[in-house]
């Protein structure tokens, strides 16, 4: 008799998990649809604004140079050889 409640006890949980699932699935999805709409226009916003700050004014050249970085140990690594062909 136990494991007749038992199985009983779970078709009654599945089935009341489908419901309540039918009714409260459509607002969790709509929000989440929302949440992502608004994640995705903030980040279209700030990409927007970034490509509107660095537009130059047409005649304008700038000239952007990499900074050249120096070996902080003035180590040697090795040897350097000089070889030469043998015929």
């Amino acid at each position: 008799m136990a494991f007749l409640k038992t199985i009983l006890i779970i078709l009654l949980f599945y089935y009341l998990f489908k419901i309540v699932a039918k009714w409260f699935a459509p607002n969790i999805l709509r929000y989440a649809a929302k949440k992502t709409e608004a994640h995705f226009k903030e980040k279209m916003n700030d990409f927007s604004q970034q490509n509107n700050v660095k537009e130059d004014p047409i005649g304008d050249v700038i000239i952007n140079k990499k900074t050249t970085q120096k070996r902080s140990n003035g180590k040697k690594v090795g040897e350097y050889i000089d070889f030469e062909e043998v015929e």
